[in-house]
């Protein structure tokens, strides 16, 4: 059986949910500036207790992703990203949440064939295209901008 693209447009239309994006929209601003206000504070908390900037910046990113592993891990994460779309990818905690996601539900078929080849399912092309993308604009910039 053969469509036409009009045709699978219309299926696709037909199928696919309507965004209320005048709702969903404050929701990712608002739960994604939570989650920048949760790391803001702690990086106040560690600059108050003696960190310098560089170490309070580190350890700030160490908790977010180790709360988004614990959270991810508890099932709530998603909960959380069910409404907060956007603003719950975009932080780190979206990352720790692509790499831990995978991870967690491959946990049956082992450490090595589970958790150890699925981790980087999602994050993988990531860090790949990011590590290259990096390469080539720090190529660009020595060579043509400094």
């Amino acid at each position: 059986m053969s469509i036409s693209k009009q045709q699978y447009d219309s299926m696709v239309k037909k199928m696919s949910p309507n965004s209320k994006s005048w709702i969903d929209i404050p929701k990712a601003f608002l739960i994604g500036g939570l989650i920048c206000c949760i790391g803001q504070g702690l990086n106040d908390i560690f600059s108050y207790y003696g960190f310098d900037e560089k170490s309070a910046a580190a350890w700030t990113s160490v908790s977010l992703v180790f709360i988004s592993v614990l959270l991810t891990g508890l099932g709530l994460y998603e909960k959380i990203a069910k409404h907060g779309g956007a603003g719950t990818l975009v932080p780190i905690t979206g990352f720790a949440n692509a790499v831990s996601s995978p991870a967690l539900e491959f946990k049956a078929e082992g450490f090595v064939l589970g958790v150890g080849a699925k981790i980087f399912a999602i994050a993988g092309p990531v860090i790949l295209y990011g590590t290259a993308a990096s390469v080539v604009y720090g190529l660009i910039y020595y060579f043509f901008l400094r």
